[in-house]
């Protein structure tokens, strides 16, 4: 009884609000399971994301228990006389409100009890799971089966909706592709509240146009993941560079061999702060021995790059003894600063779950539960030696840092070009992230004004140097950025959105249209 009241407050609020032309009786009628809440605890939650850098309180958040109360609700939106938005909310991640509804309803994907439970079929190979599952209770499912999906992001406490709406990338992307390489097939809730499965063979444009598409054309509410054969250990290695041509070269060199004697991971970090890669991951290295960039010799203008390498394998001395000699051989191969191997094993698992062992940390120092201002980059290959002198000597050279600058080279033949997804137009193209954390501590170069204002002098280098970097996870405020963003995929991309969410209802915090009963002289009717 008290549910069905909380509820009819909250659309009769709908309807002082924006106008909504049902009567709160026939919502009631459509037979929404879940919860509608204008709790203000919910509220809250629904305002704020990881960045938390911007702030948009919703009218009311939706915990969904099926996908028929997510379609409900996005139906009645699409009917209603002046409308309201719908945001689709996993772990709430997001740097910069991209979640966030002023406007309208928020669908908090993720939760306990929200959604089905993931279902495994081990002999096809894949796996069922609600849209707003985190990629970490997709793993524990999995693994029952001796299973586990291929591609990853360093991350797993995010949904996978929120995942294969942008791409979901790591250190195996070189090789299985990002995570929507990975999809076999999805449900979807149109922006016309429409509940549509679609794959490769069924409602085709739909499946690549929601892959990467950013929340614009419709709500994930399943996705069929792709399985492989989990491996049980890894052998995680590190090594340094002085010489930034060297690293990369060996870095490109790693992501083009083929077969089965390759590394399973490659990544890299950039070190313009002696602390840093003391601080970051701190387990890897002992506390005790801590590393040194004077003791390594460069005379690189105080900038190391490290390249970070994983081993899968097996428990038995036979699989041991294969790892031991298959990682000597590749290393051999590469040319980093001798003596600065440094080297672990510990269960997959722990591998894949590090960095919410950091977060752990951060967390119990009042560190996490800060701005982050976060800028991720698609760099192309010919010109990742220009943006190194620019930015890590230049910008970024001999100032301390509050979080890891992460580097590494993908296959562009690994990504399907029928996504949504923006990239260089290159073979080879670098991730660059800044992963940063604004520190009220009094230190001004980790403030979040200094932060913010280095971005923009990076993407303004860039402009400058003519780099063609791309951004992931992008952030634009006017339709004509999101234009220059997508380039030739724009005309496609609003085509898309024509057809599967014409009122422009879904993910508005995105910027990238206004909602049409917002007014039709918006930038999004031109």
């Amino acid at each position: 009884m008290a549910t069905k009241l909380l509820l009819t407050f909250a659309i009769c609020r709908l309807i002082v609000t924006v106008g909504l032309t049902l009567e709160p009786t026939e919502l009631l009628h459509l037979g929404v399971d879940g919860q509608l809440s204008v709790h203000p605890s919910d509220l809250e939650s629904a305002s704020r994301d990881f960045g938390l850098l911007t702030r948009a309180e919703p009218l009311a958040v939706l915990h969904p228990s099926s996908a028929l109360d997510v379609a409900r609700l996005v139906r009645a939106a699409y009917g209603s006389d002046h409308g309201f938005t719908v945001s689709a909310r996993g772990h709430g991640h997001s740097i910069n409100g991209q979640a966030q509804t002023p406007n309208g309803v928020v669908v908090q994907m993720s939760g306990n009890g929200v959604g089905p439970r993931p279902r495994v079929r081990a002999g096809d190979m894949y796996v069922d799971v609600w849209g707003g599952e985190l990629w970490i209770d997709v793993l524990r499912s999995t693994l029952e089966y001796g299973l586990a999906p291929k591609s990853w992001t360093d991350y797993l406490y995010l949904s996978v909706g929120g995942t294969l709406s942008n791409a979901g990338i790591s250190g195996q992307a070189f090789n299985h592709g990002p995570q929507i390489s990975n999809v076999h097939e999805l449900d979807v809730v149109t922006g016309k509240g429409e509940l549509m499965t679609c794959s490769e063979e069924q409602n085709s444009e739909l499946f690549h146009a929601v892959l990467g598409g950013l929340g614009q054309f419709g709500i994930i509410t399943r996705a069929r993941i792709s399985l492989e054969p989990a491996p049980q250990r890894v052998r995680w290695i590190r090594v340094l560079y002085s010489n930034f041509s060297a690293f990369t070269r060996d870095q490109e060199y790693l992501i083009s061999v083929n077969g089965s004697q390759k590394f399973d991971y490659v990544e890299g970090f950039v070190i313009v702060d002696e602390g840093l890669i003391n601080n970051w991951r701190s387990s890897f290295f002992s506390p005790g021995n801590p590393v040194k960039i004077s003791s390594l010799g460069s005379n690189n203008g105080g900038v190391l790059y490290c390249l970070e390498v994983t081993k899968n394998y097996h428990e038995s001395t036979a699989a041991a003894a294969s790892v031991d000699q298959e990682v000597e051989a590749l290393l051999k191969e590469l040319n980093f600063i001798p003596n600065s191997v440094f080297t672990t094993d510990l269960p997959y698992v722990d591998f894949l779950d590090r960095v919410h062992k950091s977060e752990l940390k951060l967390r119990s120092k009042g560190l996490w539960e800060v701005p982050h201002p976060w800028l991720n980059l698609f760099v192309p290959k010919s010109q990742i030696d220009d943006f190194n002198r620019g930015v890590f000597k230049g910008i970024l050279g001999n100032k301390k840092t509050s979080g890891p600058i992460l580097i590494y080279p993908m296959n562009k033949d690994k990504w399907d070009q029928r996504s949504s997804v923006v990239t260089p137009d290159e073979q080879v193209f670098y991730l660059v992230a800044f992963l940063r954390s604004a520190l009220d501590n009094g230190e001004e170069s980790q403030s979040l004004e200094y932060l913010s204002n280095q971005n923009r002098q990076i993407l303004r280098f860039c402009d400058d140097d003519g780099i063609k970097v791309k951004q992931y996870l992008p952030h634009y405020t006017t339709q004509e950025e999101w234009r220059d963003h997508l380039g030739r995929r724009w005309d496609r991309f609003h085509q898309m959105k024509k057809k599967f969410d014409p009122r422009h209802i879904l993910a508005s915090g995105q910027q990238i249209f206004t909602p049409t009963f917002l007014g039709s002289s918006s930038r999004a009717s031109r």
